[in-house]
């Protein structure tokens, strides 16, 4: 869907240029007060990047097809219903705003909090087009924008009444200018048994074991938590989930694709594999 035809999504952007509410100019553009104006793509998602925005780590059209193909196989749906779960225990009813994700992706996480938040739109961050020419059609409610989330986002002050960040970029400064009173960042990270039957055998990137002490030290002062839960399940892997899941993170950026190939041929034809994240709700201070 167009995000210029979900007027509630266009209201929370800002202009990247000058930071002036952005409206909607046609059914192809938005604008500002101060004339500057940005096309809607056709497939729907506007791009509001600064012109030094940082887009070279960008997901690739073949990291997002691997994603998509993994995601849709519903892998990860525990993650989904968890992070829409917790989301609906903290989040206050008198919450106003929408539901923001930071470094989105295709928007699947997003969906999922949307079908649990029925009377909020929605609205996907990323620096891939490939990503959000799906997240902008993953959801009626939801619009899609092309941002650096590092920088400053084009969003309004406190409009959001959560904030996804799921495997993504944390820019805690951002976040805590965004949400609104009441409000609520959901942050998923994985824990250091996560796909650990996968990482040394395809050379895949460990997590930090003080991923979590780290995460603590930045929220603080900005946020404090108000509820954690550990997300543990086995998933039982093909070699072609496998390599879907290997392609679609960070990981294929560091490892060689052929030999990738040839230890995931080596593999079985169905692997055991860990799922482990912390789901966590925070509550601006």
């Amino acid at each position: 869907m167009r995000i210029s035809s979900i007027p509630k999504v266009v209201a929370l952007l800002a202009c990247p240029l000058c930071s002036e509410p952005l409206t909607v100019a046609s059914d192809v553009a938005l604008s500002c007060t101060a004339g500057h104006t940005f096309d809607v793509s056709r497939e729907g998602y506007v791009s509001l990047l600064a012109g030094k925005a940082l887009t070279s780590t960008a997901d690739t059209p073949a990291m997002i097809a691997a994603r998509e193909t993994f995601l849709s196989a519903g892998h990860y749906e525990p993650i989904r219903d968890a992070v829409a779960q917790v989301l609906s225990r903290t989040l206050a009813e008198k919450a106003k705003g929408a539901i923001v994700e930071v470094g989105a992706g295709t928007g699947y996480y997003l969906a999922g909090a949307l079908e649990s938040q029925p009377g909020r739109v929605g609205l996907s961050l990323d620096t891939s087009k490939p990503a959000l020419r799906r997240a902008a059609r993953i959801h009626d409610r939801a619009g899609a924008v092309a941002c650096d989330v590092w920088g400053r986002m084009p969003i309004r002050d406190k409009v959001a009444a959560a904030v996804l960040d799921i495997f993504a970029p944390r820019n805690i400064a951002e976040m805590a200018r965004i949400i609104a009173p009441g409000g609520v960042v959901m942050v998923v990270t994985p824990r250091p048994g996560h796909l650990a039957e996968l990482v040394g055998i395809l050379g895949l990137l460990n997590v930090d074991e003080r991923k979590a002490d780290r995460l603590e030290g930045k929220m603080a002062g900005h946020f404090a938590v108000a509820e954690s839960l550990v997300v543990k399940q086995t998933m039982a892997l093909t070699r072609a989930d496998i390599a879907a899941l290997a392609g679609m993170g960070p990981s294929a950026y560091h490892t060689d694709k052929a030999a990738l190939e040839t230890r995931i041929a080596g593999l079985p034809e169905s692997t055991p594999v860990t799922l482990e994240v912390t789901v966590a709700a925070y509550l601006a201070l």
